[in-house]
């Protein structure tokens, strides 16, 4: 199983697409880690730039994140650059499954939630603490923390405790 605990980069946008995430001029790459390097280069948001990336293991972000073209490498760019956890208030459907077939956690917050998180970390940073078995996932930074219960279908959970779907498959089949 992958490590979902880790510093947390906030994206302060909805509605960021997979073209944003890894863009399609890389979608010929045979390897995932060519994908490395490439990770959010095209992403619009005043402030961010990818050197803000190093030492991140999770995202925290608005609404809709990995609308768009529907493709793994999106999940892909993410897993190689060491990040295995978006948390947000809603994903594009095909984008949030590709994510529990590579094994890693979209795990959706009520907005109220995120806007919270927004207001108390996106200035300072955080770390964030999953627990899967327990579905809780704590933010913390200094003396603030908060913590959360998020839903995952128990498929999606083993999906994710396997690794990803094909090592799912190939422990059932």
């Amino acid at each position: 199983m992958k490590n979902f605990d880790g510093k947390a980069i906030f994206l302060d946008r909805k509605d960021i697409n997979t073209d944003e995430i890894i863009p399609a001029k890389y979608l010929t790459e045979v390897s995932r880690i060519a994908l490395k390097p490439n990770l959010l280069e095209d992403l619009k948001l005043d402030g961010f730039s990818t050197d803000q990336l190093e030492d991140k293991k999770a995202v925290i972000t608005k609404e809709n994140f990995g609308c768009g073209s529907s493709r793994e490498h999106a999940p892909w760019a993410l897993e190689v650059n060491d990040i295995n956890i978006v948390v947000a208030p809603s994903f594009a459907r095909i984008f949030r499954q590709n994510m529990f077939n590579c094994g890693m956690l979209a795990v959706e917050l009520p907005e109220e939630n995120i806007e919270e998180l927004f207001s108390m970390f996106s200035k300072t940073g955080c770390t964030l603490k999953t627990d899967l078995e327990n579905q809780t996932i704590k933010f913390y930074s200094g003396d603030n923390e908060k913590k959360y219960n998020f839903i995952i279908s128990e498929f999606n959970k083993d999906l994710v405790k396997a690794g990803g779907w094909l090592e799912y498959a190939d422990s059932r089949y």
